[in-house]
């Protein structure tokens, strides 16, 4: 009996040793707080999302999520801080020209997006090109009007330099033929103000920041940038209804983390993120922010940075831009 005893014993201890090293071994991210890394100042479009992922990642792991907000450079200073970080442990969110147009814009970049790799593209969403209700106007034709009017001051807003935002505005001042003066602000929050305030009078600028303003009536919506109208602002016409499609593009924002994290690791935080972003309740949190959320693949994803960087480094050469940090 006392050796049947001591058997049965070492069995369930060998057992109960199994399965906590197995449940070791099967320990998911984050085993540690986590940064997600965002190269703007708090408010405007991109903040807001960052805080929402936080957030929910918070919920669905049960880890730490801390959102740093490190503007410079157009996201660059956020790219490199984040590139220090190898161990699951820092996320970057990149965005369409952080990684598409800043590799032609800047002379000096210190990165590369090759440096980092996709875990999930999050949201995306058109521009929408605003005016102060001082101008006068309420469609297209009629800003185009006013632009031309010498008796005017035309000037755009943008909410960065070498950004969708700067250079639709000098793409729609070529085809115009018109004398624009870009007004370049760092972040979509302070554009806005500033166009609110009449100090600008007019840019494209993030649909998420300049939507309540339009349904206020603080802000003239002119028309969407991108292929389809928002359902956001379903009576606002596309670029292309008034006559510039040539124009047309969305913004994205993106979950990246350095190429040189271990792939077992990129897998482990790429499930956890998208669980994440298939809870329904996160999705409708990014809705209420106005945004979309798409359900691409990683190859989709890739697929449309290389693309979208071969169409802005054309642009970048043509407008001779050239940024600094």
């Amino acid at each position: 009996m006392n050796r049947r005893t001591t058997t049965r014993a070492l069995a369930a201890l060998m057992t109960g040793l199994c399965m906590a090293s197995g449940a070791a071994m099967a320990q998911t991210w984050p085993t540690k707080p986590v940064t997600i890394m965002v190269g703007v100042p708090a408010g405007g479009a991109l903040d807001p999302f960052a805080r929402a992922l936080a957030d929910q990642l918070n919920k669905t792991t049960g880890g730490t999520f801390i959102v740093d907000n490190r503007p410079g450079a157009n996201g660059n200073l956020s790219a490199e801080m984040a590139l220090k970080a190898t161990d699951g442990n820092t996320l970057w969110i990149g965005t369409q020209s952080m990684m598409t147009i800043n590799p032609a814009a800047f002379a000096q970049l210190r990165w590369k997006p090759s440096d980092f790799v996709p875990v999930l593209k999050a949201v995306e969403a058109p521009l929408v090109l605003v005016t102060n209700p001082s101008v006068k106007v309420k469609n297209f034709a009629e800003l185009e009007k006013w632009i031309k009017d010498p008796a005017n001051t035309a000037s755009y807003a943008s909410f960065s330099p070498g950004t969708p935002s700067h250079f639709l505005g000098y793409q729609l001042n070529e085809k115009l033929k018109a004398k624009m003066v870009h007004i370049p602000y760092k972040g979509s929050a302070p554009q806005i103000t500033d166009i609110l305030g009449g100090q600008v009078p007019f840019g494209f600028t993030q649909l998420a920041a300049a939507t309540p303003q339009i349904k206020e009536g603080k802000l003239t919506a002119i028309a969407v940038t991108g292929p389809k109208r928002s359902r956001y602002l379903p009576d606002v016409p596309t670029l292309a209804e008034v006559g510039q499609g040539d124009l047309t593009t969305t913004i994205w924002f993106g979950v990246f983390v350095p190429r040189s994290t271990d792939p077992k690791l990129v897998e482990q935080i790429r499930s956890a993120v998208l669980k994440a972003h298939k809870e329904p309740a996160y999705r409708t949190r990014l809705e209420l922010l106005n945004f979309d959320v798409p359900d691409g693949t990683i190859p989709e994803f890739e697929s449309e940075i290389a693309s979208d960087t071969a169409r802005w480094a054309a642009l970048v050469k043509a407008t001779g831009f050239k940024a600094t940090d």
